[in-house]
């Protein structure tokens, strides 16, 4: 059985733990017990009493440090719809140093398609895990950002009690794609401008998800770059994080 222990109330190692928008609930720290060590989590909880849904939020290549304040706007928006959050740390120990260092993209995709099972399984002891609390209502949600896009789509792909699936400028990893019988309902965010992950890979994954029977559904911003949500500035971040919130609510509650 997999258990959470709670490492650190206040999340006082996170930087945006300090600088919230909105008023929900304090972070704790938690940690997951999993494959190559434990899956540190940043979890925020809804203000609701009673039983609740779950959403993980799997970060891009460079970590939830890069752009923190964007990722905080997701997990106040959730919050504030009645969803638990879980920021989830799914690299092993070394991932991070090793991304840092392959230099060529080619040997970082290299590396990825080596690492993505082993990172799904992570997000999965960390599935487990949350839906053993006492709290949560056993509907669950993943939402990933690029390469934690990647990782989402992985793990949704092969674990049945992932119930609904949220993809920004990511895809299905190659490897995985030709082996994939079921996918939860998807919904998935692209810019046309993405020179990072090109918009055919969330076409791929919308496309493959309705190929296995699946509800998907791909919203696509004219113009925007990789990581166009990021930008508290644009109009369009809002509203992407406006249809994930709907998304997630449809698919975790109404359900």
């Amino acid at each position: 059985m997999h258990m959470i222990s709670r490492r650190n109330l206040l999340g006082s190692g996170i930087a945006f733990a300090a600088s919230r928008a909105v008023a929900t609930e304090i972070a704790e720290k938690l940690d997951v017990p999993a494959s190559e060590g434990p899956v540190t989590l940043t979890r925020y909880a809804a203000s609701l009493t009673g039983k609740r849904p779950a959403v993980v939020v799997l970060h891009g290549s460079r970590g939830f440090e890069l752009r923190p304040l964007a990722y905080q706007r997701y997990a106040d928006a959730l919050t504030a719809g009645g969803i638990d959050v879980y920021l989830a740390r799914y690299y092993g120990p070394a991932d991070a140093e090793a991304l840092e260092n392959l230099g060529t993209s080619e040997k970082r995709e290299a590396y990825e398609d080596e690492r993505y099972g082993m990172w799904a399984d992570r997000v999965s002891s960390t599935v487990a895990a949350i839906l053993a609390r006492p709290e949560c209502s056993g509907r669950l949600g993943l939402l990933g950002f690029s390469l934690g896009g990647f990782v989402a789509a992985a793990t949704a792909a092969r674990d049945e009690r992932v119930a609904a699936l949220a993809v920004l400028y990511g895809g299905m990893p190659e490897k995985i794609a030709p082996h994939v019988k079921r996918m939860p309902p998807l919904i998935e965010l692209h810019g046309d401008a993405d020179h990072n992950v090109p918009l055919a890979s969330g076409v791929a994954l919308v496309k493959l998800a309705k190929t296995v029977g699946a509800e998907a559904e791909q919203i696509t911003y004219p113009g925007k770059p990789h990581g166009f949500d990021f930008s508290d500035r644009d109009p369009a971040a809002g509203d992407a994080i406006a249809h994930v919130v709907a998304f997630f609510k449809t698919r975790l509650i109404a359900a």
